[in-house]
Order: C-alpha cells, then sequence, then structure tokens
C-alpha cells in the first residue's frame, strides 16, 4: 500500500516551505505566481488531497458548526435541516450533526461538549436552565436557538400558541363543535404553548372539549410526534367512545397522516364523518389533502445558518430573536363546511 500524501511531501517535491504550501491552499495573496504554479503541479503530481481542517487552521475561522437536534428522521426536523444544508454550502464551513434524543437531552449535550469544544452551535429545540446557559456561556463561541428562545442568544422561535389557536380556530369556524384532540405525551414548551393556543380558541369560540376526546397515542418513538400514534390514538377513540368526533386536531402532520390511515381502516370519509387538522406543512401533507399549520422550516434552517455565519464574523453585532408567525393552510381535509 502507498503511504499517504502530507503537505510535507508537497513542499520537498516543489521546493518549499510548508507554510508556503500552507498559505497557497487557503489561496493566500502574498505567494508569487511562480511560486503558487509549483506548489499547484506538485499537489497534482501527488494527488494530494489536502485535509479541510488543515486548510482552516491557517485562516483562523470557524472550522465545524454543530448542529445539536433533537432527531433528524422526522419530517419536520429533515426539512429544517434541509434549508440549514442548502444555506451551508454557500460557506466555508463544515458541519457535524448531532442527536440529542427526545429525552434526557440536557445530559447528551454534555457528553457532546464533553468530546470538545465546537467552533459554533446551532441548537434545536432545546430549553436552555441556569446550569445549561452558563455552560454554554463558558464555551465562548456562537450559538443559536432554533425552535428555542433565551434573552441573551440569538434564536429563531415559532409561535406554537398562535398556532394552535388558528388550528382551533379553523374548526369552530366551519362549525364544527364535537372535537377531538391528538398530542405528543411530551411535556415540551412547544407542546404545552401548542395545547394553550387551541384550548383558548375553543374557549373563545365555547366550546368544550371533554377529556375523553383528548389522547396520546401509545409509541414512544419521536416522543409522540408519529404516524403510529396517529394511528393509534384514532383506534383508542373509537375503541374508548363507541363513536368519534366530527373533527380532530393532531398537533403534527405525521400523527395527522396516522390518523387518516385510521379513518380510512375505519370506513371513515374525510371530512364527511371526521375532518382533520394537522401542524407543520410537511411536503407530504400537500398530496395527502391535510389541513394544517405552516411553519416554513426550510425558510427558517436558512436563515438561521445566515445568522450564526454572521455572528461567527462578528461577535458584536446585536442579538437578532425572531418569532415565526404560523400560517393557516386550508386543504381537503376540512373543507365539509365554508370557512
Amino acid at each position: 500500500m502507498s503511504k499517504k500524501i502530507t503537505i510535507y511531501d508537497v513542499a520537498q517535491q516543489a521546493g518549499v516551505a510548508i507554510s508556503t504550501v500552507s498559505r497557497v491552499l487557503n489561496k493566500s495573496p502574498y505567494v508569487s505566481d511562480d511560486t503558487k504554479d509549483r506548489v499547484i503541479k506538485a499537489i497534482k503530481e501527488l494527488q494530494f488531497r489536502p485535509q479541510v481542517n488543515a486548510r482552516k487552521l491557517a485562516s483562523k475561522e470557524a472550522q465545524t458548526l454543530s448542529i445539536a437536534v433533537p432527531t433528524f428522521t422526522t419530517p419536520f426536523f429533515n426539512e429544517v435541516l434541509k434549508g440549514v444544508k442548502d444555506e451551508i454550502t454557500a460557506l466555508d464551513l463544515d458541519f457535524i450533526i448531532y442527536n440529542t434524543g427526545s429525552t434526557n437531552q440536557k445530559i447528551n449535550l454534555m457528553k457532546f461538549l464533553d468530546r470538545g469544544t465546537p467552533d459554533a452551535i446551532m441548537l434545536f429545540s432545546f430549553e436552555i436552565d441556569e446550569e445549561t446557559d452558563q455552560i454554554l456561556k463558558s464555551l465562548n463561541i456562537p450559538i443559536i436557538l432554533v425552535d428555542a428562545k433565551h434573552p441573551d442568544y440569538d434564536y429563531f422561535h415559532w409561535d406554537n400558541f398562535k398556532g394552535g389557536y388558528l388550528a382551533g380556530q379553523h374548526l369552530a369556524r366551519q362549525g364544527f363543535l364535537d372535537i377531538g384532540v391528538i398530542k405528543s405525551f411530551a411535556t415540551s414548551l412547544l407542546v404545552r404553548d401548542r395545547e394553550r393556543g387551541f384550548m383558548q380558541a375553543m374557549y373563545d369560540y365555547k366550546i368544550k372539549i371533554p377529556e375523553y376526546n383528548i389522547i396520546t397515542g401509545t409509541t414512544k418513538k419521536h416522543a409522540g410526534f408519529s404516524e403510529e400514534a396517529g394511528y393509534e390514538a384514532v383506534n383508542a377513540l373509537f375503541e374508548r367512545n363507541g363513536k368519534l368526533p366530527e373533527a380532530i386536531f393532531c398537533f403534527n402532520d405525521t400523527i395527522g397522516i396516522g390518523a387518516l390511515h385510521a379513518l380510512s381502516q375505519l370506513h371513515k370519509a374525510v371530512p364527511d364523518d371526521v375532518a382533520v387538522v394537522g401542524y407543520d406543512n410537511i411536503k407530504i401533507s400537500h398530496y395527502v389533502g391535510l389541513s394544517t399549520i405552516d411553519q416554513k422550516m426550510y425558510e427558517v434552517g436558512v436563515m438561521a445558518v445566515k445568522r450564526l455565519s454572521e455572528r461567527i464574523r462578528r461577535k458584536e453585532l446585536p442579538l437578532e430573536q425572531r418569532v415565526i408567525d404560523p400560517e393557516l393552510i386550508k386543504r381537503e381535509s376540512t373543507n365539509k363546511k365554508i370557512d
């Protein structure tokens, strides 16, 4: 097996110092054309592949953007991460994705940080307590929060209260009175705000939601935000009550898609027998005609990367703290009556 070609081999072949090869790799203007040509020729002849981190050490810029996310296998986070990926390709940054999990997030984040301090962090869906705040500040690196907020950090946060309200308002304006709710079993701020918003709409429109119409699925993966959970919940509602409500609010689109499948197996027409509204506006919701709440996930991923890139270059920037307004998307799954 041939040996691995290093920057030392390139320097020797080109007859220059290692620092000169480094300057060429980093596109420094302080290298003569003749010297640059010799180094490039040596690189091609030796088929040298420089390590990305080695190239960036000389520039003293952030090398690795760490993205800490509860999961990267759900449609919601996939859509946000698409925005992150598409925007980050335009920047001279590497990135790694770390799964903090939907439970024990704090412990998992600390384990990740114990491996070494990253150059910058994008932290998803993480409630910052006092201890975590102190640890993050001690890192002295650019940090941005997505789907979370704290007065001392840049953040992009969704208004889940308003989104829940819009979903409830839509069903109320459609004339539905017997309404069920399929929510996640998680106790996160997202779940609490979404539920508060929906219940506020019910209160404003004088609609009572009985406890037996509020349910979660039994599948624990993704904190209950899954197709399985939606499927299980619809069947449990039917078995519990002997009937189904005339409309169901699902706490996200994947729950909604599972609910649609269960309704189909129960021979219930949507929306004539049961209307369904989801949350997130993931791509597939368009193709199954699911009314939902659009959160502009892709756009938030793009904006978050842009802001973190600015923070890397200029740490003294004022904080950018944005709350993203959700938008109701009406589709076939709730159009039984005129809004």
